[in-house]
């Protein structure tokens, strides 16, 4: 899963830190994850999911809203309504990008914080939320103590989950005068509730009031014995599991067409992407494959590189002429494959004349059957005999080996 780690100007102009998961194809939807109260973009839950979506052509990104992780600005100046204004930065930042999101996902907090950004993001389809209260105020819940001396003071600092915070007296105002009820009524997007009955951060009860509140398509998952941060490898990847199969009701996934195929008896090679080196490739009317180079190389390994297109041309055309011979012969060969690998070698190192470097290929032809020794033989003979072998003999040197019976 290709990451691009990128930064975008938040609500204030502070600059946030992000990452976008990628799929190994084209981009056939785009999603924003929004993590809770005092997380990160790296938390597992998210990575997963991600991962999950990416492997389905989903694009993800996942962002530190102000003040967390890698993001700049300052915490203490954070409210649920500078949350919602950096999802919605972050959704313009997507647009810019000819990446505008279809699907939101939040945890926890940032549940209620997608619930309450959807009205401002006209391109959501679907809306995800994980362990998301339905009175954003619920999270004061984590600090109550420090309650009198943010009211008395203005700030106090305060831990949570291990970590220095500093908790403004506008964010417990804030989230006070927040009310989901009104965004939920009109979401206008199909809704997946997931929540863990032994919550015991954010009770499940909050699912329930923002299932009722809100209007079909919706559905509810549970999360089973989950914890709130759904810090276990099996219950991340069931939510993204999830997910995933939910996802694919609400979002059109399909691949875009290969391009228009080439005429009979032509191989037509086409350049997919001049930033790098995919070639769309095009056999005849009906055939389709792609080329590309490997990462290390420069590509994005989204297709076999030109000398694997050879190779594999070798190894077909080698079993296909053994198939052919010993189908004629009505020999007992259950299967065959052919591994092939490909180098290149001085010329004396392979046998032939010449000082200069040659390419150098070598099959290892694997038969399956009850066939006798000289069955065995025979059919090692005839892989010789493929046109290919004859084609790439000429310029090239073959090593043809029989591996041990099967």
């Amino acid at each position: 899963m290709p990451t691009e780690r990128i930064t975008f100007a938040g609500h204030d102009q502070s600059e946030l830190a992000a990452r976008l998961d990628l799929p190994e194809g084209p981009v056939l939807a785009t999603a924003l994850f929004a993590h809770c109260f005092t997380c990160s973009k790296d938390i597992p839950a998210a990575r997963r999911i991600a991962g999950r979506l990416a492997a389905m052509g989903i694009a993800v990104l996942r962002f530190d809203f102000t003040g967390l992780g890698h993001s700049k600005g300052e915490f203490a100046n954070k409210s649920f309504t500078s949350t919602v204004d950096d999802l919605v930065a972050a959704c313009r930042y997507l647009d810019g990008r000819d990446l505008a999101p279809s699907l939101l996902i939040g945890h926890s907090l940032g549940g209620a914080a997608v619930l309450k950004a959807r009205a401002q993001i006209p391109s959501i389809k679907a809306v995800v939320t994980l362990g998301a209260p339905f009175d954003p105020s619920h999270v004061t819940h984590n600090f109550a103590d420090a309650l009198p001396e943010i009211a008395r003071n203005g700030a106090a600092d305060v831990t949570l989950g291990g970590r220095p915070f500093r908790i403004g007296k506008s964010f417990v105002d804030d989230v006070a005068q927040s009310k989901l009820a009104p965004a939920i009524e009109t979401l206008d997007a199909a809704l997946l509730v997931m929540h863990a009955p032994l919550d015991d951060t954010v009770g499940i009860d909050n699912a329930g009031d923002i299932f009722r509140a809100a209007k079909h398509p919706k559905s509810f998952v549970t999360l089973d014995r989950a914890d709130h941060l759904i810090s276990r490898a099996e219950d991340a990847e069931y939510a993204a599991d999830v997910i995933a199969a939910w996802t694919s009701r609400y979002l059109d996934l399909t691949p875009p067409a290969p391009p228009p195929g080439a005429p009979e008896g032509i191989v037509r090679v086409s350049e997919a992407d001049p930033n790098g080196f995919l070639q769309d490739v095009n056999a005849g009317p009906a055939h389709h494959a792609l080329a590309d180079e490997p990462l290390a190389y420069g590509g994005t390994n989204l297709g076999m590189s030109p000398y694997g297109f050879l190779a594999a041309g070798l190894g077909a055309c080698t079993s296909m002429t053994i198939r052919m011979y010993a189908r004629r012969k009505g020999w007992p060969l259950d299967h065959i494959w052919v591994d092939v690998t490909h180098d290149k070698v001085h010329a004396q190192d392979a046998g032939t004349t010449g000082g200069d470097k040659i390419d150098s290929f070598k099959r290892v032809i694997h038969l399956c059957g009850e066939l006798e020794p000289d069955q065995r033989a025979k059919l090692l003979e005839i892989a010789d005999k493929c046109p290919v072998h004859r084609t790439l003999e000429r310029t090239s040197h073959i090593q043809t080996e029989l591996a041990d019976k099967a």
